[in-house]
């Protein structure tokens, strides 16, 4: 289970932003809980409309000298990108801009994913063995220190544009444009590696931005979305105005792919350009070539067709291969479940796909509402993990801490890498656990904050259209979210063959409709008359000509659920099962032979899914999620009951013979810790 929290403006700001701009108290009352409080912070945030002068960023004079210098001679520039959809993008946009716009003898070289990120010393011979004078590096480079010392000594020159953060240490180029450099002038750091190769086109055009935005903002604008840089500031100007043009665009690669993945170009936005577009580009290097990705992006004939296509079977395989991962997870948890009860959930295995392992680590934190890292072996002695974790916990300080036992890591606080031999995996997770336990008394968990708790006289269709104001939606704009606490489900529709769900509800007087999109209906725990509090994004309808609003639901959980006792009790139910549980702590888990046969019943009777959440939430008068947990664990110790402990789905087996539940090994460790006394108290137990 997800924590929420429900964001508080202050009455007096939205008060006086109402009266004196035209926001309504609704739109208002969003922004000011995102800390636009006052007239000069919102103006801020909607009145951006210029980019600022390319050449305050760092070096660009010298860039722009480097590169006319090669065009004007002659000589052979070579785009050097990255495999993901940004520095594909990137590459695309400086490739076209010195074939086409400049007439430069241009070449592009873009590494496949099992190379690594980067310069590296291969591709920097190869490049030399073809003739190239000056190489461009495009959303990477900066930290390539060995490789450029390679380029100098091959005679070639090195121009990096890059936007991530440098080291101490910067490489050897002829120039090094990086928003982040000490020293930068730029008024806007937080641009993606294509939005940096905008303002060099721009440089190179003179300062003028006029005709590199109107050839190129529209794949800018998928590049700004795809790699997660904040829509705020310039990045939201470059989004809106590259959403407007890609309405129109006329590149032949995006009008393909927007065809084959069936998105209605009138209606694109930054969501559907982040969950539609940027995972087919980066299926290219995940299950092929980025060099197809490239080779779309740059079509001018019926090819961009043939290869949208084959990006979109990518990622179709993408889906599949993220399956199979899940499955095998599942498969291990159900024989050994332990990876789950730690501080951070580390999974390792044999076999999964290496290029899906961060997507099936974010749905992991999604599940567990924890850091998790997975670990894939190829039978080579050297493993590649991948990480997602949650605000508070930095896993690459996490992995830093680790990196006697690591081969290589990197990323930031909230995603990270790492390359590790096989024989040092499981002192690696002892390590992660130390260092969460050393440096964390109570773990950060996945939290939900919604802008507003919602009442029904706020479901009407002007509060729906006016969220439209602040698009469009991504990092650090998020699109709002909305709490309602105690709606009643009237009834259940499967969609596309039960593959999604729609829930008709009834909230304090109001009728409104709200989809559940990936949630089977037959995997629903919930059914008519059941009351839920729903975390959901507000949309807008218009079906002949009658307006009306929708919910699309990100989480729901039965109504009246305590989160406090209920995360108090699993943190009480992990540190028993890590072995870090006092006595006293323990009795409150240890359950009689009535409330077994209380609980057993209950799960017996239930003629619709259940998952732990609900029965929680259903016995939450009579036992503490503790509680309830050993009583699970022990019925499917002995048979009794089938419990997913990653979806947390229960099910009760008809019994063939008699079962002895004390059996249970789970009730023989508590019951044994609690007659020895425990383990020094680390539980806060006073919420249970």
């Amino acid at each position: 289970m997800k924590k929420w929290t429900v964001s508080r403006a202050d009455a007096e700001a939205v008060r006086k932003i109402a009266s004196t701009t035209d926001l309504t108290p609704f739109l208002a009352g969003i922004m000011a809980a995102r800390g636009y409080d006052t007239v000069e912070k919102l103006a801020g945030f909607f009145n951006a409309s210029e980019l600022s002068d390319p050449f305050l960023l760092p070096d660009m004079d010298a860039a722009v000298e480097a590169i006319n210098d090669a065009a004007d001679s002659g000589d052979l520039i070579c785009i050097y990108g990255d495999y993901d959809c940004d520095g594909i993008t990137s590459t695309a946009v400086l490739y076209s801009y010195l074939s086409n716009m400049m007439g430069a003898n241009a070449t592009a070289m873009i590494p496949e994913r099992g190379e690594g990120y980067g310069l590296n010393e291969s591709a920097v011979r190869k490049m030399s063995e073809m003739g190239v004078s000056l190489i461009v590096t495009v959303d990477n480079g900066i930290t390539a220190v060995a490789e450029a010392e390679l380029v100098e000594s091959l005679g070639m020159k090195l121009v990096i544009t890059d936007h991530h953060q440098p080291t101490e240490k910067l490489p050897k180029a002829a120039a090094i444009v990086d928003p982040h450099l000490r020293g930068s002038e730029t008024p806007f750091r937080d641009l993606c590696g294509a939005g940096v190769v905008l303002k060099l086109c721009a440089a190179l055009d003179g300062g003028s931005f006029d005709s590199v935005c109107e050839q190129y903002l529209d794949l800018v604008a998928l590049a700004t979305v795809a790699d997660v840089v904040p829509l705020v500031g310039e990045n939201r100007i470059i989004v809106t105005q590259g959403l407007r043009l890609l309405k129109n665009t006329e590149n032949p690669g995006l009008l393909a792919l927007f065809n084959e993945s069936g998105t209605d170009l009138s209606k694109v936005t930054s969501t559907s350009l982040a969950f539609t577009l940027a995972p087919r580009i980066n299926a290219s290097s995940r299950f092929g070539s980025p060099k197809l990705a490239l080779e779309m992006l740059l079509s001018e004939d019926g090819s961009a067709e043939e290869l949208a296509r084959e990006l979109d079977r990518l990622n179709t395989r993408r889906r599949s291969a993220e399956s199979d991962v899940i499955d095998g997870i599942s498969a291990i948890l159900k024989d050994d479940p332990s990876p789950l009860w730690g501080r951070v959930a580390v999974l390792s295995g044999t076999g999964w796909h290496r290029g899906v392992i961060g997507i099936v680590a974010a749905r992991l934190v999604e599940a567990l509402g924890k850091p998790v890292v997975v670990i894939s072996s190829d039978g080579s002695g050297t493993s590649l993990g991948s990480a997602r974790s949650v605000a508070g916990f930095n896993i690459f300080s996490c992995f830093d801490a680790c990196r006697d036992l690591l081969v290589k890591y990197g990323g930031h606080e909230l995603a990270g890498g790492l390359t590790v031999s096989d024989e040092n995996i499981p002192a690696l997770k002892k390590r992660i656990e130390e260092y969460a336990e050393k440096n964390f008394p109570e773990m950060p968990r996945l939290t939900l904050c919604a802008d507003r708790l919602l009442s029904g006289g706020d479901l009407t269709p002007e509060n729906a259209a006016s969220l439209s104001r602040i698009e469009p939606f991504g990092q650090s704009n998020p699109e709002p979210l909305f709490a309602l606490s105690g709606a009643r489900i009237s009834a259940v529709y499967p969609l596309k063959n039960g593959e999604h769900t729609k829930l008709e509800l009834m909230f304090d007087g109001v009728r409104t409709a709200a989809l559940m999109f990936r949630t089977k209906t037959a995997d629903l725990p919930y059914s008519a008359g059941d009351s839920v509090d729903i975390m959901a994004a507000v949309g807008l309808n218009e079906y002949k000509g009658t307006k009306s609003v929708s919910l699309r639901v990100t989480d729901i959980r039965p109504h009246g659920i305590k989160q406090d006792r209920f995360f108090a009790a699993i943190s009480a139910y992990e540190s028993f099962r890590r072995g870090e549980i006092d006595a006293g702590t323990a009795t409150k888990g240890n359950p009689t032979r009535e409330e077994l046969v209380d609980v057993y019943k209950y799960i017996s009777a239930q003629k619709h899914p259940l998952t732990f959440e609900r029965l929680c939430a259903e016995m939450s008068g009579k036992y503490n999620a503790f509680k309830l947990h050993i009583i699970a664990d022990a019925f499917a110790d002995t048979g009794l009951v089938l419990f997913d402990p990653l979806s947390g789905r229960i099910e009760a087996v008809k019994a063939t013979s008699r079962v002895d539940i004390e059996s249970s090994g789970t009730l023989k460790s508590l019951r044994s810790l609690i007659q020895g006394g425990g383990n020094n108290a680390r539980t806060d137990n006073r919420n249970l």
